[in-house]
């Protein structure tokens, strides 16, 4: 009877330590595989073989997701320079009236690159262009009724229980980011478009040029010109109007793109209700996790020292914020391998993949945990020279820890249960975690108990394990 080493040999040629990791093929790994157990000196080639495929994937989406974030991430750090209160109107903007439309449009974009990428994947590459015209009506259309959120953000805030003083504050930033909304209504279907075409590296240059004209515009404004919160709002707004147009400059004057785009036509009109129920359907997925963090923030400032309370977690949810940036680069990556794999007959690469990108996680995770516990003295003043805000951070910190690394697992599990089809299942587990273990938990702790603005945080780990723990079944 012939060995298992035996039958891996003729298979082994690939996997050599002289050969290259891009001769490899998913077909030849899953022919391996099936015959265990794979000996220990062969696993660091086949982890660096699927490394290379999700770097390849991952790189230029990271970077495009972290400083298409960093554009608000700056516009805060320079709001807690004016004062406490500022930065704490400006957050419960950013996160309770701002993330509002995010989670809708973010949902909402989810549908054009599903649908974007079938066209291409069919070579239907006309399709596309009319599909991404179709996005840009829809997410117009509910940018001009979020803008009256925006526009009356003030006695909505008072109403949900601020105080009067942030909610005036908060009514000055949300309107002047009205600009802005627009602008992401476009901006969202624009990089859904390209990303389905695999345009990513120019996407990314896009990003990093804008953001950093963004940092020297907002030190002009807000300090140099001293235009204050309104300055800083409305250059946030600015850049990414600017976004919008070189995306669509390049969208209409690229080689790349001369098949997808071909020009404006009234079709984009034509099949709107069943795209509508479809962007509906993913928008909803979406927002069940946003709006949870949202309501975070949100019931703070019913705490007491309302200022205080909102400018620390705040700056903790930034933080939180730009870890899951990353995360997400490689959530969409690790449901695209796994449904790749899937789809090509090869369930056990997808499993493996599944191993690499959980375990590349874990590490990034440990990283950013480690230097939020290194530098967090130098982090908060990032945001804020108030001593008693930096103090409360610090408070807040080994929670924070606790949440960052628990997101670096949580969103990846997701992803592999949206590559294997399991959107229904993904959404009915942030609904059960969220919503009735977490918010519960964390008022009832917060408020009653009084216990304050770190049980809040508490609740959120509690919430990520039992998603983690959730998610890991729903992938097993």
């Amino acid at each position: 009877m012939r060995t298992v080493e035996e039958n891996q040999q003729p298979l082994l040629v690939g996997l050599d330590t002289h050969s290259r990791l891009t001769d490899l093929s998913s077909r030849a790994i899953e022919e391996f595989l099936e015959h265990p157990p794979v000996a220990l000196r062969w696993w660091p080639r086949l982890v660096a073989w699927e490394s290379r495929l999700l770097w390849i994937l991952s790189g230029s989406s990271i970077i495009v997701s972290i400083f298409n974030y960093m554009l608000s991430f700056v516009t805060l750090m320079f709001c807690g320079h004016l004062s406490a209160l500022e930065l704490a109107g400006a957050s419960i903007a950013s996160v309770g009236i701002q993330g509002l439309a995010y989670g809708i449009m973010l949902g909402m974009a989810s549908a054009v690159q599903t649908v974007c990428g079938q066209a291409y994947g069919a070579k239907q590459l006309p399709a596309m262009g009319i599909i991404c015209q179709r996005a840009i009506i829809l997410h117009l259309g509910a940018a001009i009724l979020l803008s009256f959120v925006y526009w009356w953000s003030g006695p909505i805030l008072v109403a949900i229980g601020q105080s009067e003083e942030i909610a005036e504050q908060g009514q000055i930033f949300a309107r002047g980011i009205i600009p802005q909304l627009f602008a992401f209504a476009i901006n969202c279907p624009q990089q859904r478009f390209l990303q389905a075409q695999n345009i990513v590296n120019p996407l990314a240059y896009m990003s990093v040029g804008v953001f950093i004209l963004h940092i020297l515009l907002n030190w002009v404004v807000v300090f140099v010109v001293d235009y204050g919160l309104i300055g800083a709002a409305l250059t946030l707004s600015f850049s990414w109007w600017l976004l919008v147009i070189i995306y669509g400059l390049y969208i209409l004057l690229s080689p790349k793109c001369k098949k997808t785009w071909t020009g404006f036509s009234w079709k984009a009109f034509k099949g709107m209700w069943p795209y509508f129920k479809l962007t509906v359907a993913s928008a909803t997925m979406l927002c069940l996790e946003i709006w949870y963090n949202q309501g975070l923030t949100l019931i703070s400032g019913l705490l007491p020292n309302p200022t205080i309370s909102l400018d620390s977690i705040s700056i903790c949810m930034n933080y939180w914020n730009f870890s899951l940036q990353f995360m997400l680069g490689l959530s969409a990556v690790a449901s695209v391998r796994v449904s790749n794999e899937l789809g090509a007959g090869n369930p056990r690469v997808a499993k493996f993949s599944v191993f690499v990108v959980n375990g590349t996680s874990i590490l990034i995770s440990i990283i950013f945990s480690a230097i939020i516990l290194i530098f967090r003295v130098g982090l908060s003043k990032l945001f804020t020279s108030d001593t008693d805000v930096v103090e409360a951070v610090l408070d807040l910190t080994p929670l924070l820890v606790v949440s960052v690394f628990l997101n670096g697992i949580q969103p990846i599990l997701s992803g592999v249960a949206i590559g294997s089809g399991w959107q229904d299942v993904v959404a009915y587990v942030n609904l059960v975690c969220y919503y009735i273990i977490g918010f519960p938990v964390g008022c009832l702790l917060g408020f009653k108990a009084s216990m304050g603005v770190a049980v809040l945080k508490a609740a959120d780990r509690l919430d990520k394990s039992a998603n983690e723990g959730n998610s890991d079944l729903v992938s097993a």
